[in-house]
């Protein structure tokens, strides 16, 4: 086949996902396809499922429309490449996914389609954790623990929330914020400890993954999202910095020369000038 009779093979399907699976489907044909797209696995896609994830997440964040709807299509098309591979070993097609994500919604809603009810969201969320677990248990799962299915694969700051929120469905939580934050600076404490007693990195390891913890456990009890969270502050900093960069340049002054004190300097004089870029 030629490309042009590739690439008319291609149009030919309609336009929207049947056009977008024609596609991959040829890059992954070993007769005129792409050879990087050939050489891919499950494994070594997996990372780029994770970097496009994250990159509608940044442009949410930014409130960048265009860029969410391209990035949502980079987003799909890890979900087709993983499709077209498991249809190549003779596992599942693209239709058995759709097909899978169907029956799960209604079967996990069943305040919709069903004759139960959720007068709110954190009803409905029972609701959906209820089923998951009816599945575990259908499938043999023999671990009947509150915090049984949550996988490893995650981020660990989201890892630890899930961990917390499923204790918490059990009553194992803290009422409201002010302990939570009196336990973060407990942990804190115990962190000066162990860098004072200098016990070595384990020990100081575990008492900052303990500062962590509950950092995650604050934001989830003020209904922040920690990833969102920390996102913002790398943000943030990442502005103020390249700023002192810049201010260090127009000054004449090369920043990596500057000793501490003239950096912080710096510092302080792109904060003032965003307080003052809000306040106008």
């Amino acid at each position: 086949m030629t490309k042009a009779e590739a690439l008319q093979r291609v149009l030919a399907q309609p336009a929207g996902l049947p056009r977008l699976l024609a596609i991959m489907a040829q890059l992954r044909n070993p007769y005129g396809g792409c050879p990087w797209d050939l050489e891919q696995t499950f494994s070594t896609i997996a990372p780029c499922t994770i970097e496009e994830a994250y990159e509608v997440a940044d442009a949410i964040i930014r409130g960048d429309f265009d860029d969410l709807r391209d990035e949502l299509g980079d987003l799909l098309l890890q979900v087709v490449f993983h499709a077209r591979m498991a249809e190549e070993a003779g596992r599942f097609d693209f239709a058995a996914v759709v097909d899978a994500i169907t029956d799960k919604l209604i079967r996990r809603h069943p305040h919709v389609f069903e004759d139960r009810e959720a007068s709110d969201a954190d009803g409905a969320l029972v609701q959906w954790e209820s089923r998951k677990r009816e599945e575990r248990e259908a499938k043999g799962d023999p671990d009947r623990s509150a915090l049984a299915g949550i996988t490893q694969g995650l981020p660990e700051w989201q890892r630890a929330h899930k961990l917390q929120k499923r204790a918490a469905s059990v009553g194992f939580d803290w009422p409201d914020v002010a302990p939570v934050i009196a336990k973060l600076h407990e942990e804190l404490d115990e962190v000066r400890a162990e860098w004072k007693n200098g016990l070595g990195t384990d020990a100081l390891e575990d008492e900052i993954g303990d500062v962590l913890f509950v950092a995650v456990n604050l934001a989830r009890h003020a209904k922040v999202d920690a990833g969102s969270a920390l996102r913002r502050a790398n943000r943030k900093f990442e502005r103020r910095f390249r700023a002192m960069e810049a201010l260090a340049a127009a000054q004449g002054r090369v920043f990596s020369e500057l000793d501490l004190a003239a950096q912080e300097s710096l510092w302080e004089q792109v904060k003032r000038a965003e307080r003052q870029e809000v306040s106008a």
